[in-house]
């Protein structure tokens, strides 16, 4: 396979060569040729991107306008100079210098020979020639697309991911690069080289930016994926050691977001429930294997830490850097309204609310489970306790909108039996959201 994809993309450039011998090289030593080379270099070594999903075709772009002003040999000339000097800068696999050269040249040849034909002479251009120019650099992205990713998918092995929803999300892509194209083609028709220079060199200077700033969201990408793989490495670690931690932990979670929900929180408080019932007690994984026992009667020394525990995990995501308001979630779940709970016996004005909302979720959990370590109480009596202690340990509110959520679910939800760690972890939605602007 990769043998003849490397037929295809050599037996494309050879034909590009040819069609390029056949051309008028008149122009291939303008400066508008030595411009848009340069212009092709420099964003193919920047990666331009606007987003994720939007990206500019620097040699495609610059050929475009070689082709539309000086003709087919210069917009070859513009992808050549572009993709050889950027596969031997990069030092990109050997695959990538045909290909590219044959996916780049060949639409440029074919729009610049067409535009030629339409606008054989004079800078000044037309409306017609304008929506022609259009009309072929959307038609010279698509032929781009469809070279590169057939041999690219020939190369590889894989399957090319044409469909409806590939060309949908490839429009808004295609778009951008023909608006930008036009709008440099017009700039240059109008006032010239060097107005046509300054326009190319805003565009590299917001290219750069771009860049950094697609840099920075990779960086962040990073650290969030190393810091919750920390954590969830952790959860498991403790999940090892008291096998109800990751369960137990799930549902928390879970309770803790719908609860959040029914006392219409906004949407990301509760996912900021949601996150810190998930890591409520990591604090634990500082603890000893004797008090992560089960049925071991705990001394007053094992008590005093345990006790430590939420303080402990709120250290620990402290450091982490981006988990400032779930830390002190953490911290101050097992703080009681009368100010009798732990570690630092807050009186309830000074709890977090999301905290009250934890602690309540995890009490409920506790007395309804069937791996906790006392007697499971059915839904109906648990929430019997939970109102019996409202006002003192829990807060009344949060325990009646429990009660709430309660009320429309059934045993599996009731008893979060089944509650999965992974699917609450969910690490690439929170992944993406750490890094979405």
């Amino acid at each position: 396979m990769r043998l003849t994809a490397f037929v295809v993309a050599i037996s494309g450039c050879l034909a590009c060569l040819i069609a390029f011998g056949f051309s008028d090289p008149g122009a291939v030593l303008d400066p508008l040729t030595a411009l848009l080379a340069v212009f092709a270099l420099a964003t193919n070594l920047l990666s331009a991107r606007w987003n994720r999903s939007v990206e500019l075709s620097g040699s495609l772009i610059a050929a475009l306008i070689a082709g539309a002003f000086l003709g087919p040999a210069p917009a070859f000339t513009v992808v050549v100079v572009a993709e050889v000097a950027g596969w031997g800068i990069e030092r990109l696999r050997p695959i990538a210098l045909p290909l590219n050269v044959f996916g780049l040249g060949a639409p440029a040849l074919v729009a610049g020979a067409t535009l030629q034909t339409v606008a054989p002479s004079g800078p000044t251009k037309g409306a017609v020639f304008y929506l022609t120019f259009a009309a072929l650099a959307f038609a010279a992205l698509g032929l781009n697309v469809l070279i590169i990713g057939a041999v690219h998918s020939l190369h590889d092995g894989e399957r090319p991911t044409w469909g409806a929803r590939f060309l949908r999300e490839l429009v808004p892509v295609w778009a951008v690069n023909v608006a930008v194209t036009v709008a440099i083609a017009s700039v240059y028709a109008t006032a010239g080289l060097s107005a046509a220079a300054l326009i190319l060199s805003g565009l590299l200077a917001l290219t750069y930016q771009l860049r950094l700033v697609a840099r920075a969201e990779e960086r962040t990408r990073e650290y969030a994926s190393l810091s919750w793989g920390v954590l969830s490495g952790m959860l498991r670690n403790l999940d090892m050691r008291d096998r109800r931690t990751a369960r137990h932990s799930a549902a928390v979670a879970m309770f803790a977001r719908d609860i959040g929900r029914a006392v219409g929180l906004p949407e990301h408080e509760c996912e900021l429930a949601h996150t810190a019932g998930l890591l409520h007690d990591v604090g634990k994984f500082a603890l000893s294997d004797r008090v992560m026992e089960p049925g071991v009667q705990l001394s007053e020394t094992d008590w005093k830490g345990v006790r430590r525990h939420p303080e402990l995990g709120a250290t620990m995501l402290k450091d982490l850097g981006v988990y400032g308001p779930i830390a002190e979630i953490i911290r101050t779940h097992h703080e009681r309204l009368d100010g009798r709970g732990y570690p630092a016996g807050l009186p309830g004005e000074e709890i977090p609310e999301i905290a009250k909302i934890v602690a309540v979720a995890e009490v409920y959990d506790t007395l309804t489970s069937d791996d906790t370590y006392r007697t499971k109480m059915s839904s109906f009596e648990a929430l019997t306790e939970l109102r019996r202690v409202a006002g003192s340990q829990l807060d009344e509110r949060y325990v009646e909108a429990l009660g709430q959520v309660l009320g429309g679910t059934g045993v599996e939800y009731r008893h979060a039996g089944g509650a999965d760690f992974d699917r609450e972890l969910d690490v690439e939605r929170r992944i993406s959201e750490a890094v979405a602007p």
